[in-house]
């Protein structure tokens, strides 16, 4: 069942959005070569917390961190670690907060120190292509024109877009229905409506769309090896355009 949110119901929504906004417009700073993705996660943790919020991560489905790190071919979920990072890298996080009784969800990746040409194009498109969608959330389409307009997107820049992961409902629950996919035919699926909460969330890969998880049961990566990236909002269908809500 998709939820419909009233309009008091999406102000404590966009509460917890823009802790969301805020941190990950906060680590863009914070992010540089030699850093620990751990050491992010603990920025991160504290950030959360001290705005009133809740790690929306930590413990979901035994999830073992408050945030997602994922470095170059990871896809998603990838556990923070010891582990420091290059120059040249590119760094997916995902990041989610509970607050007053509401969830928000937003992804960046960023890139570590200076990154190479082809990296620097795939952060471009993936970002744009999550643009691409969110233009299509209004009330006059149905969800599988935001899948569409990605995944043409993505594919007219020579990239491919992940299958097996998609975007997602967001509200009381961290995800609700509909499923979002970032690829199929337009004019499909369920039709918009003004007060759906959508949390759109392109994961593009340089290479093929294949991918595996690692042993520790969470972390995907290319199969092919190439660079993926991932941006993502969480944005309130209203009766004009899009309200992203996870925007500082």
């Amino acid at each position: 069942m998709i939820v419909i949110k009233t309009p008091e119901e999406i102000e404590k929504m966009a509460k917890a959005c823009k802790i969301v906004a805020e941190i990950l417009e906060d680590l863009k700073a914070f992010v540089k070569p030699g850093i620990t993705t751990k050491e992010i996660e603990m920025f991160a943790e504290e950030k959360i917390i001290s705005k009133g919020g809740t790690p929306a991560f930590k413990g979901y489905r035994g999830y073992p961190a408050s945030i997602c790190t994922s470095v170059n071919n990871q896809v998603v979920h990838g556990i923070p670690s010891r582990v420091r990072l290059n120059e040249g890298d590119v760094l997916s996080i995902d990041l989610g907060v509970y607050s007053d009784g509401f969830y928000g969800d937003g992804a960046v990746t960023l890139p570590v120190g200076e990154i190479s040409p082809l990296a620097k194009k795939l952060l471009k498109v993936t970002e744009e292509a999550l643009y691409k969608g969110i233009d299509k959330a209004t009330p006059r389409n149905r969800v599988s024109d935001i899948s569409s307009a990605i995944e043409n997107y993505v594919e007219a820049n020579g990239f491919s877009v992940v299958k097996a992961f998609v975007g997602h409902g967001i509200g009381m629950a961290l995800h609700e229905e509909p499923q979002v996919p970032n690829f199929g035919v337009s004019g499909q699926g369920p039709r918009l409506k003004e007060g759906m909460t959508l949390a759109i969330e392109p994961m593009v890969n340089t290479g093929g769309y294949g991918v595996s998880i690692l042993d520790d049961g969470w972390t995907a990566v290319t199969l092919d090896g190439g660079l993926s990236a991932h941006f993502e909002h969480t944005i309130a269908i209203t009766d004009g355009d899009a309200r992203i809500l996870t925007k500082t």
